[in-house]
């Protein structure tokens, strides 16, 4: 013999203000969280653009979602292999290889002041009258 069971109804279950709180507490952190994430993913795929020698970031862009996964440690799973297709897929994203090395300009440097004893008298004599104009 079956049991009666009890009859079903449309409407939902009754949720108290406590429990309403909570699961909209979970919800925002949820979604506060995927943010995040999203936010981590995206500075860690900067930097391995940058280390790979891509011209323009915006080319990250250009990446599968899909395939853009962060590890526990909060770092993209395959991000060198990532950018590794894309330099393949869309080379003018990147600097070309070159083998010649790339000189860097010396550093600035402020002219240093010419102090009183490399002077010549008469270079002496306007630089202390310039002195003393200022006063």
């Amino acid at each position: 013999m079956k049991e009666p069971t009890a009859p079903q109804t449309d409407t939902p279950p009754v949720v108290s203000p406590e429990e309403h709180r909570v699961l909209e507490l979970e919800r925002r952190l949820s979604a506060q969280t995927q943010e995040h994430q999203a936010r981590l993913a995206q500075a860690e795929l900067k930097l391995h653009a940058v280390r790979a020698g891509m011209i323009d970031l915006d080319g990250i862009k250009l990446l599968d979602p899909s395939r853009i996964k962060l590890t526990e440690n909060g770092e993209v799973e395959a991000a060198d292999c990532l950018m590794a297709d894309l330099r393949r897929d869309k080379p003018w994203l990147f600097r070309q290889a070159t083998t010649s090395s790339l000189g860097t300009a010396p550093p600035s440097t402020p002219p240093a002041a010419k102090r009183a004893l490399e002077m010549t008298h008469a270079e002496w004599q306007s630089a202390r009258a310039a002195l003393l104009k200022r006063r």
